[in-house]
C-alpha cells in the first residue's frame, strides 16, 4: 500500500506523479492520478494510454529514449 505523501513531482507543472516506494531501490513507480499506479518497466508504454504515453515522453524524454 503506497501512502498518499508519497507522492510526489519532480518539477513545478509536471502532470506525473512519481511514488516514493520507501525502502524498495530500483522500483520506478509513477501515476497520473495517484490511484492507478505504473510500474515503469512493466508497464511502459503497452498499459499507458496513447495519451498518457505522450505525457510520459514529454516529461521524461531521458526514460522514453532509454527504453525505446
Amino acid at each position: 500500500m503506497v501512502l498518499q505523501n508519497s507522492f510526489f513531482k519532480e518539477k513545478e507543472g509536471d502532470k506525473i506523479w512519481w511514488v516514493n516506494d520507501g525502502d524498495r531501490i530500483g522500483t520506478f513507480l509513477f501515476s497520473f492520478d495517484r490511484k492507478k499506479i505504473y510500474r515503469l518497466f512493466y508497464d511502459y508504454p503497452t498499459k499507458l494510454s496513447k495519451e498518457e504515453k505522450q505525457i510520459f515522453d514529454k516529461e521524461n524524454p531521458f526514460w522514453a529514449s532509454y527504453l525505446k
